[in-house]
């Protein structure tokens, strides 16, 4: 049950980074034309007190997201 709760705050934490990096909501087009943009999930294992935890990260067009 822990692992999963860990795993819940996390994605949200990378989604709310991923938003701010970008500037917008998922689904949301930058002004003037096509920008940086979501591009999908890599898969990464965490390890965590509560033990190991496979986490989906986004992932953006441009490559500049460093979470």
């Amino acid at each position: 049950m822990l692992q999963q709760l860990t795993k819940q705050v996390l994605k949200f934490a990378l989604e709310d980074e991923l938003i701010d990096h970008l500037g917008r909501e998922p689904g949301g087009r930058a002004e003037g034309g096509r920008e940086n943009y979501r591009n999908g999930h890599r898969s990464k294992t965490v390890i965590s007190e509560s033990g190991t935890v496979e986490v989906a990260v986004p992932r953006d067009r441009a490559g500049s997201f460093q979470p």
